[in-house]
């Protein structure tokens, strides 16, 4: 497994154009990193939002499941259950030592990592509140990944759990799909990465403790993989992560399918860099990467050709 530097990296080509093209096109100047805006209204558990029933009246939260139990502290890693064996939690980390980063697996074996970001913003949730944006959830790439039996990971914001909670507790009841840690609202740590905003160096630590917290409760295949937004990162950016005991994951290929305005070069950028034990960056928010699920089927026939194999995060980066 290769570490990557810990300063921040200029991400490819096509995720600045995208974050241009967001910026130039947005009704609400605030912008994610994988390009998008955002608020929350009432949604469907496939995962749409409908105009006529946009609350008037301040934001409801949906309701998640059971608070964590326990007075533990906030984002540590779910105890083990004393009856039964020690669990490891896959990219579990000592807390206090700064996280390692890493951005794909052992180039032996054929197996890759399909990992899908779900982001959130709190200018995303104003369009759905406001009917502006139908759905950042995109259905088809969840259900062609269940038809097919494929494996993925998904990196989720607490706001996009909070706006679809029974979407994620489908993603956790799906044994091969793992959940991991894509911050609360998708907001920057470091200046200058993709017009997000920036948050504190202060708050760092609690927001992804925070986002630890939101998922855990969903069961399934939980990790302490965690991703930045934009993948911008540095020093003070890891060490104010190292209480948390985790692991960065950035990735090796990166599709380019935010505001991509077709699935062809989503494509060609995956399947001319893949390679054995990579981990492809790709995103499940419907309206800021519409084209992903056309793209998906034939990456799918394209790793199948190249003799390489879809699967979990954890286990692409232990083979």
């Amino acid at each position: 497994m290769r570490s990557r530097s810990t300063t921040s990296e200029s991400r490819p080509v096509a995720l600045a154009v995208a974050t241009v093209i967001a910026l130039a096109g947005a009704a609400v100047p605030v912008v994610t990193g994988c390009g998008a805006t955002a608020g929350p209204p009432a949604v469907s558990s496939t995962g749409t939002v409908s105009p006529a029933t946009v609350p008037t009246g301040p934001a409801m939260v949906p309701t998640a499941p059971a608070a964590v139990a326990g007075n533990r502290p906030a984002g540590s890693p779910p105890p083990a259950d004393p009856a039964g064996p020690p669990r490891t939690v896959p990219g579990a980390t000592r807390p206090g030592t700064r996280p390692p980063v890493v951005d794909h697996g052992p180039r032996t074996g054929n197996l890759v990592a399909l990992t899908f970001d779900a982001d959130m913003t709190e200018a995303m949730r104003y369009d759905l509140r406001s009917g502006a944006v139908r759905s950042y959830a995109n259905l088809a790439v969840i259900e062609l990944l269940e038809r097919e039996q494929v494996p993925a990971t998904f990196f989720l914001t607490g706001m996009w759990v909070e706006q679809y909670p029974e979407l994620t507790r489908r993603l956790a009841g799906n044994p091969r799909f793992e959940l991991a840690n894509h911050t609360y609202g998708h907001t920057a740590f470091t200046a200058d990465c993709y017009g997000l905003p920036q948050l504190p160096p202060t708050a760092m630590t609690a927001d992804v403790a925070r986002t630890f917290d939101v998922i855990e409760p969903y069961g399934g295949r939980q990790t302490r993989y965690f991703r930045f937004p934009g993948l911008c990162h540095d020093g003070a950016a890891l060490a104010a992560l190292a209480p948390i005991g985790l692991t960065v994951v950035d990735g090796d290929v990166i599709s380019g399918d935010p505001f991509a305005t077709a699935w062809e070069p989503i494509v060609d950028a995956v399947l001319s860099g893949v390679r054995p034990g990579s981990v492809v960056v790709l995103h499940v928010t419907e309206a800021n990467a519409a084209l992903t699920d056309e793209a998906l089927p034939h990456i799918l026939v394209g790793l199948r050709d190249r003799g390489l194999t879809p699967a979990a995060l954890s286990e692409v980066l232990a083979e």
